[in-house]
């Protein structure tokens, strides 16, 4: 809960507290003193409310996990220039404007890029892999903890919180591995799925 949420929480605990505190300390109950301490509840009621819902709006930020590996940047040897600059640059912009801690490139059955922190492991797609590239399509994993399938990851970058899948055609992947849980947000998700088709036309007419 963020600090002043939490503030008005507490207000509304002391007011309704109060509110109590009045009503069995009186001494004589008027139609008066019965508006007042409806008014007086209400607005203490009123008070927890909005706590709540300043919460909803205002969720505390994921709580970055501490990961285990090295920083580094990787790439194929075989990769020309052009491959080589434009890999360079998609994933330093991914790494720098969203949460991710690891991104790793899999194209035609090889590994041609890792950079952020990386492991030194072969990665092989497994059932979650396989399955972005029969449908085509991006797989996100807010809380990997929930996908037992989620360890073929583990050769990337160990205990990701949560995992972006997005397939190159049939033929590669990307993957990005994020700090925390539910970090990655629709925006962060597009701009992968632009780099993605911007680097799949480069890898298909120069590779």
């Amino acid at each position: 809960m963020p600090p002043s949420a939490r503030v008005t929480l507490y207000s509304g605990i002391l007011v309704l507290a109060l509110t109590i505190i009045n009503w069995l300390s009186v001494s004589e109950i008027t139609p008066g003193f019965l508006r007042a301490e409806v008014l007086t509840g209400v607005s203490a009621v009123g008070l927890m409310l909005i706590s709540v819902l300043w919460t909803e709006i205002i969720p505390l930020a994921p709580k970055k996990i501490k990961l285990s590996g090295k920083q580094g940047l990787v790439f194929d040897d075989n990769l020309n220039e052009d491959i080589k600059n434009e890999l360079a640059w998609g994933s330093h912009l991914i790494l720098t404007a969203t949460p991710a801690a690891t991104i790793l490139v899999y194209w035609q059955e090889r590994v041609i890029l890792k950079r952020g922190l990386i492991r030194e492991l072969t990665f092989t797609p497994g059932e979650i892999s396989n399955r972005a590239l029969r449908t085509n399509s991006l797989i996100s994993l807010v809380k990997t903890s929930l996908y037992p399938g989620s360890k073929e990851f583990n050769n990337i970058l160990e205990n990701l919180p949560s995992i972006l899948i997005y397939p190159l055609d049939d033929k590669g992947l990307i993957i990005v591995g994020g700090w925390s849980e539910r970090c990655f947000s629709k925006s962060d998700e597009k701009w992968l799925i632009g780099w993605g088709n911007k680097l799949k036309e480069l890898l298909l007419n120069k590779h």
